[in-house]
């Protein structure tokens, strides 16, 4: 009986690295990204609590898309890496900052977006910008990678943020309803 409470209490602490957010923080831990400003998501609602709870992160709101990103930018510019956490429609609102400041200036912007916009969707909107968002990302040069399975999201977050660093270039790393359920849509 107690090697099994003792494999149950061990289960327990292994399940956050087993959960897609739990996977997440752990990466940007491992990448030495301590900075990670948001803006509010339901998707990304749990990720967002444990890196508030992690006193190694220093994770706060914005109100726009674009204020995270000049956040993250400067941080970088004063030796600081970090990540934005935003959904598919605030990426809509970024060609301009991107263009403008992350590509030329070469800035190694690591950006988790939660998709929306597809598999039921219910917001034409969403799925425009979703219809949208890798052109966008494409003709600006700026790698992305959707990740969809649980299975490659330690590879696929880890190597493209070391990518982003070495190569000084913005990466969009694009978390699939596959991968985190999605939003619920609740009637």
């Amino acid at each position: 009986m107690a090697a099994s409470a003792e494999q149950s209490s061990a289960q327990k602490q292994a399940s956050p690295a087993t959960t897609w957010h739990g996977i997440v923080l752990e990466t940007l831990k491992r990448n030495e990204i301590r900075l990670v400003p948001y803006v509010p998501d339901r998707v990304l609602t749990t990720l967002i609590k444990n890196l508030h709870a992690d006193p190694y992160f220093t994770t706060f709101p914005t109100a726009r898309e674009e204020e995270a990103v000049g956040i993250v930018s400067g941080a970088w510019m004063a030796g600081m890496r970090g990540a934005v956490l935003m959904q598919t429609s605030g990426f809509a609102t970024l060609a301009n900052v991107l263009a403008s400041l992350a590509v030329p200036y070469q800035i190694p912007l690591i950006m988790f977006v939660s998709e929306r916009g597809t598999l039921g969707e219910f917001n034409y909107g969403q799925a425009l910008v979703c219809r949208t968002m890798r052109p966008v990302l494409d003709s600006l040069a700026v790698e992305h990678h959707t990740v969809t399975r649980l299975d490659e999201l330690e590879f696929i977050a880890d190597r493209s943020i070391k990518q982003a660093v070495t190569t000084q270039a913005p990466v969009a790393l694009i978390l699939s309803p596959l991968l985190t359920g999605g939003k619920t849509f609740d009637k």
